[in-house]
């Protein structure tokens, strides 16, 4: 059975730092391109941070860049996402997502990700 397991939620205030993961199982995540995304309450989900299948090429919504740190363990099938100096603006729903060009597209169930003093 494929999955993919965020870990939290989390509660930090702002100018804190939070670090997530997503485990995936059934599948290896080495062919396939990684993603963040994330959902505030009423907007669309958007693309937070990806990294690529080879190369390790990694890209970044502006509104994190400089902020937010994509990287993969292909040994432990895991994908990370370390949050920096966060913002009450981060508040959302974070998703993780693996993708590959053949059709495959998963994604986790989400995580709630709350930035409040």
């Amino acid at each position: 059975q494929v999955q993919l397991q965020e870990s939290g939620p989390g509660l930090v205030k702002p100018g804190g730092s939070l670090r997530l993961s997503c485990v995936a199982s059934g599948f290896t995540i080495t062919s396939y391109a990684m993603n963040w995304y994330r959902q505030a309450p009423g907007k669309e989900r958007e693309l937070v941070a990806g990294i690529r299948s080879t190369g390790g090429r990694t890209n970044y919504a502006d509104s994190v860049k400089g902020r937010f740190t994509i990287s993969r363990d292909n040994t432990k099938n895991t994908l990370v996402l370390q949050m920096n100096s966060l913002k009450p603006e981060d508040t959302a729903v974070y998703f993780c997502n693996a993708f590959r060009f053949d059709g495959n597209n998963y994604w986790g169930q989400g995580t709630q990700v709350t930035v409040s003093s």
